[in-house]
């Protein structure tokens, strides 16, 4: 082992720096929760849908409106895609989401787009799974981490073909929603919001991991839909991803998704967010 393969006498010293937080989110725009909240009161459904177990659904929800995903029979996970309904090309950036609020996200935090709007599409309003926090385990819920199951990971590490994991759940329901062949709608499936998902990161090896979710039956996420939206939802075929996905096996249950509109005048004053104000001269 060369010198530069050794520890330094100081190692330890380097290893006990204390970490910065790469973006400080005390200037990000305050979402105004106890208006949505307000409006929400006065909010009638206007749309349901119910993604059945191992496959996927399509939903819209216009700027102004909010949706709520349940559990209503079991313990579910769910890989959801947001795309403003517009613009295809502007659609949920997990990893932008996770730098500004943390691996998982909660009540008062939201979904942001991709480059170069960076704009918030969804704001948490309600969260019955709030109370999880941080296990010992470093583990939490809805997580901005995860990719979504896939078949071309699955081919990868077992070759397998298997055809109901969330990225092809997600392409169906994007090709039916668009009316785009499967071709054409899988570059804009993405990487997802991990409804009720609980996950983390192991301390010895670093390594993804999952655990039993603690979603009940009647647990919910609201957001409220800060740009016109077109999403996907779809129920992961690893059930509450105990122990493995892309399963036949896995006990697996649909999953709600509901929509409300407020009554007319409850969000007055209340103005759908501009695209990111950065020229894109990238300095020439």
């Amino acid at each position: 082992m060369s010198d530069l393969h050794k520890p330094p006498l100081d190692a330890e010293d380097r290893r006990a720096v204390a970490p910065v937080i790469c973006y400080p989110n005390e200037t990000l725009p305050v979402p105004q929760i106890d208006l949505y909240r307000s409006a929400r009161a006065t909010a009638q459904k206007v749309d349901e849908v119910l993604v059945p177990p191992r496959d996927a659904c399509s939903f819209r929800v216009p700027a102004g409106q909010f949706f709520r995903i349940s559990s209503v029979e079991g313990s579910q996970v769910g890989d959801l895609n947001l795309w403003n309904a517009n613009n295809l090309s502007e659609r949920f950036y997990s990893g932008k989401t996770r730098a500004l609020h943390g691996t998982h996200i909660t009540t008062g935090e939201r979904m942001w787009t991709a480059f170069p709007y960076l704009r918030p599409m969804a704001t948490i309003t309600e969260d019955t799974l709030g109370w999880y926090g941080i296990d010992a385990f470093g583990g939490s819920v809805h997580d901005v981490i995860g990719t979504r199951c896939d078949p071309y990971t699955g081919n990868l590490l077992a070759g397998s073909q298997y055809h109901y994991c969330c990225h092809s759940n997600l392409t169906r329901a994007l090709a039916d929603a668009t009316g785009m062949s499967l071709a054409e709608a899988e570059p804009f499936v993405h990487d997802v919001l991990n409804v009720f998902m609980c996950t983390g990161f192991t301390r010895d090896t670093g390594q993804y991991f999952m655990k039993a979710s603690p979603v009940r039956p009647g647990d919910y996420l609201e957001f409220f839909a800060e740009i016109d939206l077109l999403g996907a939802l779809s129920a992961c075929p690893g059930g509450d991803c105990s122990s493995e996905h892309s399963s036949d096996t896995a006990a697996c249950y649909p999953l709600k998704v509901e929509v409300f509109a407020p009554a007319d005048g409850a969000l007055d004053g209340w103005q759908s967010p501009e695209p990111n104000g950065y020229d894109q001269s990238h300095g020439r």
